[in-house]
């Protein structure tokens, strides 16, 4: 069969290897491919792994064969469901792979930015050594209060490392998690979010990205964390009102910030709405790659491995997933 895997950037060698040891046609997209080209190259298509390229009506409509999308990552949200579910076209993702990792990469972040190394480390390149000035005074992390905004399976992972690691108090927002829930992985709830901000020192966003978590951290949010305190996020651009974080940068409303997600990706310091980002020495900017791990890569391929199988021998697909359960709720040919 003729199976597309778009955002050939990120390289899958055992993915793609394999598939074709398998017999099939595979066919690489690059990650800016537009919609036009997408459709016309879909056509004939019946199985598509997709990372970060938009997968929408107008494509799923172009692509009569198409029996699967795999996700070969977590977030669905650039996947038209609904389009999908009209169609029969079962989505699945990958979401387990790199839980422990993203919340690695995450924590380094914050790690960094409290001890003030970006900018250390700058001017150590500049001036070869750096002497004990106030710009470079760093912060403990033991005994402040992390706030975890989203407390699945990645925000639990960022809450032990604070608490357990660190000795840090840890504190959480997350409508879908009981106060027993939390409490068994270290987090003391908190049901308002305005009230929770107002407390931390960290603030980590691991939520997923829908309409009712878009632009969750906006101007009021903002206005209430202390001006001392670091925002982290590893999640999704978009939980974030992006230009307001950079005003309240400039305004000197929170201390830093590291990002490793944006809603317009990849990011350009000509054009892009960020560019004043890399300006900033107490900003952090990691290029959506906190998942990029030998040991997370390698389990991410097996298990794309493992989903694709099912789809091309026409076997129930395992969803792992509670998002992509609701996104196949028409679909017979899943397993939960």
């Amino acid at each position: 069969m003729k199976i597309i895997r778009t955002d050939s950037e990120l390289e899958t060698p055992l993915v793609d290897k394999t598939l074709k040891a398998w017999g099939h046609d595979l066919v690489l997209l690059p990650d800016n491919i537009s919609e036009d080209k997408l459709c016309n190259e879909i056509g004939d298509c019946e199985l598509l792994l997709m990372c970060y390229t938009p997968v929408t009506k107008r494509v799923i409509d172009a692509a009569p064969k198409l029996k699967a999308i795999v996700k070969y990552g977590v977030g669905i949200d650039a996947i038209d469901i609904p389009a999908a579910n009209a169609q029969g076209v079962v989505v699945v993702n990958i979401p387990e792979y790199a839980e422990e990792t993203v919340a690695e990469g995450a924590f380094a972040m914050l790690i960094a930015l409290a001890k003030r190394i970006p900018a250390i480390q700058e001017n150590m390149n500049l001036k070869s050594w750096v002497w004990p000035q106030s710009e470079y005074l760093g912060l403990d992390i033991a005994e402040k209060t992390v706030g975890i905004v989203g407390c699945g399976k990645i925000g639990a992972s960022m809450a032990r490392m604070a608490g357990l690691g660190f000795r840090a108090r840890v504190i959480g927002f997350d409508p879908y998690k009981t106060k027993a829930e939390m409490a068994e992985n270290g987090i003391t709830k908190y049901d308002n979010l305005i009230e929770m901000l107002r407390e931390c020192d960290f603030v980590s966003l691991h939520a997923v990205l829908n309409e009712e978590t878009k632009h969750l951290i906006g101007e009021k949010e903002l206005a209430v964390i202390k001006p001392s305190a670091i925002i982290i996020n590893s999640a999704r651009g978009a939980l974030i009102d992006e230009l307001a974080l950079v005003k309240a940068l400039e305004n000197n409303q929170i201390a830093g910030a590291g990002l490793d997600v944006f809603s317009k990706e990849p990011l350009n310091q000509k054009d892009h709405p960020l560019r004043e980002l890399f300006k900033m020495k107490n900003v952090i900017l990691f290029p959506h790659l906190t998942f990029y791990t030998v040991e997370a890569m390698e389990r991410l391929e097996e298990e794309t491995l493992e989903r694709c199988k099912e789809a091309i021998e026409d076997n129930p697909v395992v969803i792992k997933s509670k998002d992509a359960r609701l996104a196949n709720q028409k679909s017979l040919n899943t397993i939960y």
